[in-house]
């Protein structure tokens, strides 16, 4: 899927079972939320807190697409393209770190 159709897919179905778009700001919140719980999971996970019982069968990649899911909201509300925005910043990316990284040191 293209980053367009998710977009479209999302906006339908907020249409047809979201009522409307919840404001800007409480979808703001949102996105807040849901990345921290992809933090929760990871740091537990991965990092060195021990995962509480309840957190084990919790689905990172489930996770993920909820912060995807609110930052679709948050892109088509505020008129975002997000296939043309993601592909100028690979570009502006590219422009300004082309080497940054191979010179790192701590990289390799």
């Amino acid at each position: 899927m293209e980053i367009k159709q998710a977009q479209e897919l999302v906006d339908q179905w907020i249409k047809q079972h979201g009522v409307r778009y919840f404001n800007e700001l409480t979808n703001m919140a949102m996105l807040t939320e849901e990345v921290g719980e992809v933090a929760r999971i990871i740091a537990r996970r991965y990092g060195e807190q021990s995962e509480k019982e309840s957190d084990k069968n919790k689905d990172l990649g489930d996770e993920m697409a909820d912060v995807l899911f609110v930052l679709i909201c948050l892109a088509n509300q505020t008129g975002i393209d997000l296939d043309d925005a993601l592909s100028r910043n690979l570009t502006k990316k590219t422009e300004r770190d082309s080497e940054r990284h191979q010179k790192n040191h701590k990289l390799h």
